[in-house]
């Protein structure tokens, strides 16, 4: 088992690993809490976005189901009167300049996979690049946007925000407490505290500042859009799941009904063809996956679009504080 594998086997059950790494731990939260108190006092400069900036982020390491959550809050915030724009850092992304705008057609080797789901999933202006001023200016000189979702950046003090959205997967026990890297935190648990809203992923908590978020599965649908096959759930299905919290996809596909042989990739897997081979089975991926291959993809590929629904009252309390 590769040093990588111990690594997460460690962070989902401490383990000796955990304790060998434990100083490592002290050290990034020394290394953390350092820079942001370098922000809190002004020895760092932190910009002001001429409009509202709501992050979206989360305290962990992995998929927490942010992806789905960000699409939620686009659809819904339009509903609501608001024009949005959206930037990431685009993780895994290599453009050949930043900021970059996606489109429906950019290659998902430019922007990210999740940045490409998000815009072909709400066609929402988008910006990707490590430096999220330059992102945010650049939206705003060439679309009327009222108000910047950032995908991500919970822990990116350099950007001031109006709003602090944190999402907690609750599919996914996590039984090591510890920061990185001797365990998945980024930030100690605390950090809920001072968030403007927290949304449990698989909860039904709505307690003050709470809010509960499932993900719906759909019909699976076809990687190429004008693939005349049918779908036929009867038979045995190859899964693949290239995400933060693969498990999680598999669980459903179960849920569902659905006869499956899994096989975990890591997140962000870039997938070469003999990844996704298997004869003539039918595949099933989540759309996140499905974004990466359509240049390799046939009739046999298929994706489970899911989609976030969200506590009664989640926007209305959202609004109110924006």
């Amino acid at each position: 088992m590769a040093f990588r594998d111990h690594l997460l086997k460690s962070w989902q059950q401490a383990n000796g690993l955990s304790v060998a790494l434990w100083p490592l731990s002290l050290l990034y939260r020394l290394v953390f809490s350092a820079n942001r108190f370098r922000y809190r006092i002004g020895l760092a400069k932190s910009y002001r976005a001429p409009v509202p900036v709501i992050v979206v982020g989360n305290l962990s390491v992995g998929g927490t189901g942010k992806t789905p959550l960000v699409i939620f809050l686009v659809n819904a915030l339009r509903e609501a009167g608001y024009k949005p724009g959206v930037i990431s850092r685009g993780y895994g992304g290599q453009a050949k300049q930043y900021p970059l705008e996606v489109g429906a057609d950019t290659p998902v080797t430019y922007s990210g996979d999740e940045p490409a789901l998000i815009v072909r999933r709400t066609a929402v202006p988008m910006c990707v690049g490590p430096d999220r001023k330059a992102s945010i200016e650049y939206l705003l000189e060439r679309h009327e946007l009222d108000l910047i979702i950032s995908d991500d950046g919970l822990q990116h003090h350099a950007l001031q925000r109006d709003i602090e959205l944190c999402i907690v997967d609750k599919t996914s026990l996590q039984k090591n407490s510890y920061l990185l890297p001797a365990g998945p935190w980024r930030e100690p648990l605390t950090r809920l505290n001072s968030v403007d809203l927290v949304v449990y992923h698989g909860d039904s908590d709505t307690q003050e500042k709470q809010i509960s978020m499932q993900l719906m599965p759909a019909q699976p649908l076809p990687v190429l859009a004008d693939s005349k096959a049918i779908f036929d759930s009867s038979k045995p299905i190859q899964a693949i799941a290239g995400i933060g919290n693969p498990q999680r996809f598999f669980d459903t596909c179960v849920q569902l009904g659905l006869k499956i042989d899994a096989h975990a990739f890591p997140d962000h897997h870039k997938f070469l063809k003999e990844d996704i081979e298997f004869g003539e089975t039918q595949v099933l991926m989540t759309e996140k996956d499905a974004v990466k291959v359509r240049e390799i993809a046939d009739h046999r590929h298929w994706y489970l679009p899911v989609d976030a629904k969200l506590s009664a009252g989640f926007i209305d309390r959202l609004i109110e504080k924006l």
